[in-house]
C-alpha cells in the first residue's frame, strides 16, 4: 500500500493474534487504525506496543451491537473484518453464541459498511468451508458440506458478503484462512491453537496430546502470509478480484507428526532437554477434517501473491517468539 496516501482502516477484533498484527502493520505504514473490540479473545497486552500511536484507537464495543459498528466505521476508508469466534470445539459445545457472533455480528458489520460507505470489506473467511470435500488441494470454487456449527458461520459469511456485493454494491473480499499461526497468538484456554498451545507444553517438559494417530495434515500459515494476503485485498484494483474468495495459505502440507517434531527441534535449540519429551496419542476430533491444503494460484494469478514463509520458516521464527514472550 502506497504510504504517500494516509487511510483510515477499521480493524474488527484487532486485539487479537490476527487482529493485532494486522494493526501494528499498517500503523507501521503511516495509515489510521482503529481497533474494535470487545476483548471476549482478544487482549490488551497485544495491543501494547501501539496503543500510545497518536494513529491508533480503540473502541470497546461488540460487533453483535449495530450501533457499535456503525460508530466504528465513521470516516473509514477500508475495513478488515477479524472479530469472530474461533474453533470447531466451541462451536460445538456452544452453537448458539458461535452462530450470534459470527453471523448476526458480521451481517451487522456490512449492513453498517453499506450505510457508511466503506470502500471495501475484507473479511476473514475460513478453510473449514471446504467441509467434507475430499479434493486436495482445494480450490476456491469447489466446497462440500460443513462439519461444525463454526464451518457453517464462516459459509454464510461468504453468502451475505456477495449478497452486499450483488445487492448493494459494497465490494468485498473473503480470505479463506487456513491454521495460521504466529507471534501473539494465546497458548492458554480451552480452545487454544494447537501451536502455541504445543510450545508451552513443551517448554514446561509436558508432553502434547495428537488428536488421532498424528497423520492428519494441514496447510499452515504464518502470520505475515496472512497480513501480505490482507494487504493485496485493500490495495488491488483489478475489477476481477473483487467480490470473490480467496485461499489464504502457503500452498503446502504437514502431518501433525512433522509439526511436533519440528517444534522439538527448534525449541531443544533453546533448552535439549526438550528433544526428550514425549508424545502422547489421543482420540480423533469432532468436526475435525482429515487434510488440508489449499491451492494459492488465484491468489497468485489476480492478486500477485506470493507468501515467503513455509511452516518450517515460520515455526523458527514463531518458536524464538515464543521462547521470548512464554517463558
Amino acid at each position: 500500500m502506497k504510504t504517500s496516501t494516509q487511510n483510515t482502516i477499521l480493524i474488527t477484533g484487532g486485539a487479537g493474534f490476527i487482529g493485532s498484527n494486522l494493526c501494528e502493520y499498517f500503523l507501521g505504514l503511516g495509515h489510521k487504525v482503529i481497533c474494535l473490540d470487545n476483548f471476549s479473545t482478544g487482549h490488551r497486552h497485544n495491543l501494547k506496543d501501539f496503543i500510545s500511536n497518536s494513529n491508533f484507537k480503540l473502541i470497546e464495543g461488540d460487533i453483535r451491537n449495530s450501533s457499535d459498528c456503525a460508530l466504528a466505521v465513521e470516516g473509514v476508508d477500508y475495513v478488515l473484518h477479524q472479530a469472530a469466534l474461533g474453533s470447531v470445539p466451541r462451536s460445538i459445545n456452544d452453537p448458539i453464541t458461535t452462530n450470534d457472533v459470527n453471523v448476526t455480528g458480521f451481517l451487522n458489520m456490512l449492513v453498517a459498511c453499506r450505510d457508511a460507505k466503506v470502500k471495501r470489506f475484507v473479511y476473514a473467511a475460513s478453510s473449514s468451508t471446504y467441509g467434507d470435500s475430499q479434493g486436495l488441494p482445494k480450490v476456491e470454487d469447489v466446497i462440500g458440506k460443513p462439519l461444525s456449527p463454526y464451518a457453517i458461520t464462516k459459509y454464510v459469511n461468504e453468502l451475505y458478503a456477495e449478497i452486499f456485493s450483488k445487492t448493494y454494491g459494497l465490494e468485498t473480499i473473503g480470505l479463506r484462512y487456513f491454521n495460521v499461526f504466529g507471534r501473539k497468538q494465546d497458548p492458554k484456554g480451552a480452545y487454544a491453537a494447537v501451536i502455541p498451545k504445543f510450545v508451552m507444553q513443551l517448554m514446561n517438559y509436558e508432553s502434547p496430546v495428537i488428536n488421532g494417530d498424528g497423520n492428519y495434515s494441514r496447510d499452515f500459515t504464518y502470520i505475515d502470509n496472512v497480513i501480505q494476503m490482507n494487504e493485496l485485498a485493500i490495495t488491488t484494483q483489478k475489477p476481477e478480484a473483487i467480490n470473490t474468495v480467496y485461499n489464504t495459505a502457503f500452498g503446502d502440507r504437514n502431518t501433525l507428526n512433522n509439526l511436533v517434531e519440528y517444534l522439538k527441534k527448534y525449541l531443544s535449540e533453546f533448552d535439549p532437554k526438550i528433544a526428550d519429551v514425549e508424545i502422547v496419542y489421543g482420540a480423533n476430533r469432532a468436526g475435525d477434517i482429515p487434510h488440508s491444503l489449499a491451492s494459492i494460484e488465484k491468489a497468485k494469478t489476480i492478486l500477485g501473491y506470493n507468501p515467503k514463509y513455509s511452516l518450517q520458516e515460520g515455526l523458527k521464527v514463531a518458536v524464538s517468539w515464543y521462547w521470548d514472550n512464554l517463558k
